[in-house]
């Protein structure tokens, strides 16, 4: 109740820490602060990742300046927080505006003013609907080479827009929506408890939908998504504080989740330039900037090197929880319907030797820097690749550094390569193999390996090679790979190993395959 602190004597406590101290305990005016005057004596601590200096909230002015910082880089470098990949991604519109035609109407048959619009008009003056549908199908085919079920938040201008984001991509994904009814929600303030319990779920970590939200301010600290993969910005952000609130839903590091960096879309420049920005001191690991057509998908397109624009939105703090409206003092807006938009670009951006600033690198040079920075030749990479359980290590281990294979098989444009010879590719310039090649010559070339065990055990070895050759590496899994069809036409898991001499023998046998299909 109001003045229930007075019942506690001013020098009653020692101590104050104060959690995120940019918000309330920051403004001359609030509560929080009067309850801090009253408590005076006390030693007061301040902690919070976005302090502002604004006339009225200024945590400078209360706390004095930082005893002790922490930055979103150190605690990349330390792992205590995820890194993160950024993908640029520039509509037509975007890349060179939109202007209606002489006399064009919108929906309401109301006449467009005549001038030329940009990317900080879109949606808040005039609403594309094709652009839209063009970021949407774009994030949807994103995921879909990536992973389906990976949390994802999508930052729009404001409630109406989340809600067609929300619409486009349930249309996208209807085979996942028909049997996730949830799979795509939008959490604005409209929703209220609805909202809440969609939000709720999304941060669950056993829970599947929902897997994508949108919103247009998600962005208070207390949304904690510890396992969100994908921040998608749609929207233009002013300043530095709300960006840092927006890629802080991304930055949790959760092993068992598979979650070791993230991916922030930027479909309006916004993390490309306030990455750019001195202020800002958590680098992106890799950024790339992908141009789509009217249908959503990447095409070759031009490099364009970004640089620092000013904005006029404020460096405001954004809406509640569950969101908010910024449009209310904008004017009213026009509504497109017709119109064709393309996607049109691919930059990846890494730190240059000094770690001061951005430089412009291909994806596979990028992934090459790195292999080679843990490798120094094929050979050293082979020894290490033939063996499953240090295999595993080196996935991880690129992971780490934001490399993913289903990215790099993308990139290279071969999608039955197998993921060593990819690394070594653009690497050491090797010869690219698919697997099938290596199936066929382990076949042809190690005959003899074959024919030391009877008839249905070299069946299963077969059997286990072509899986590899259809589906990648993960088919040697024992003994998850022994129930599953043709192989688990053998019998049991006891049976299938009783024809090899026993379990150790039948993993002896599936290692030694593996060696083989590495030596050459």
């Amino acid at each position: 109740r109001p003045g229930l602190y007075r019942e506690y004597a001013p020098d009653f406590f020692d101590l104050i820490i104060v959690d995120e101290c940019h918000r309330g305990s920051a403004r001359d005016e609030s509560n929080w602060r009067e309850i801090l005057e009253y408590f005076q004596p006390a030693f007061q601590l301040g902690m919070t990742a976005t302090p502002l200096r604004e006339d009225n909230r200024d945590t400078y002015a209360y706390f004095g300046n930082p005893l002790y910082t922490y930055s979103l880089r150190q605690g990349i470098d330390d792992g205590f927080l995820a890194p993160y990949r950024v993908h640029r991604v520039l509509t037509t519109y975007d890349a060179v505006g939109w202007r209606p035609s002489k006399g064009e109407t919108d929906r309401f048959l109301r006449e467009v003013p005549d001038r030329e619009y940009s990317t900080p008009d879109f949606e808040r003056i005039v609403v594309l609907r094709a652009r839209t549908e063009a970021i949407a199908r774009h994030l949807a085919e994103f995921m879909r080479k990536t992973d389906r079920f990976a949390k994802t938040i999508v930052f729009c201008v404001d409630q109406e827009h989340a809600d067609e984001m929300r619409r486009q991509l349930n249309n996208l994904n209807a085979d996942l929506v028909q049997k996730y009814p949830d799979y795509v929600c939008r959490v604005t303030a409209d929703e209220g408890g609805i909202g809440r319990g969609h939000l709720s779920r999304f941060q669950e970590l056993e829970t599947r939908a929902p897997v994508i939200l949108t919103t247009s301010q998600l962005l208070t600290t207390g949304v904690d998504v510890p396992t969100c993969k994908n921040i998608a910005i749609a929207r233009v952000v002013g300043g530095m504080t709300e960006f840092k609130q927006i890629i802080g839903r991304g930055t949790r590091v959760r092993d068992d989740y598979g979650k070791l960096f993230f991916n922030i879309l930027d479909y309006t420049g916004s993390a490309t330039r306030l990455f750019a920005d001195p202020e800002f001191d958590g680098w992106p690991i890799v950024a790339y900037k992908v141009t789509i057509d009217e249908s959503g998908q990447e095409v070759a397109g031009t490099e364009i090197v970004e640089q620092p624009e000013e904005t006029g939105t404020d460096d405001s703090e954004g809406g509640t929880e569950l969101g908010g409206d910024d449009t209310a003092q904008l004017p009213h807006k026009y509504y497109i319907d017709e119109g064709q938009v393309e996607v049109v670009a691919h930059l990846v951006y890494e730190l240059d030797p000094d770690g001061k600033q951005l430089r412009v690198v291909k994806f596979t040079d990028y992934t090459a820097e790195k292999v080679r920075t843990m490798y120094t030749s094929a050979a050293e990479l082979r020894r290490q690749w033939a063996d499953p359980a240090l295999r595993a290590d080196i996935i991880t281990r690129l992971e780490e550094r934001g490399i993913s294979f289903d990215e790099l098989r993308s990139v290279t444009n071969q999608p039955d390569a197998d993921p060593f010879d990819l690394l070594c590719h653009v690497a050491f310039n090797a010869p690219l193999r698919t697997r099938r090649e290596r199936a066929d010559r382990l076949r042809k070339e190690e005959r003899t390996f074959f024919e030391q065990y009877g008839s249905e055990a070299r069946q299963v070895l077969e059997e286990l090679l072509e899986k590899y050759a259809v589906h990648g590496t993960a088919q040697f899994a024992i003994p998850e790979v022994l129930k599953v069809s043709p192989i688990s036409g053998h019998g049991n898991i006891i049976e299938i190993a009783g024809l090899f001499g026993g379990a150790q023998r039948l993993r002896d046998a599936v290692n030694q395959l593996q060696n083989l299909l590495y030596a050459a």
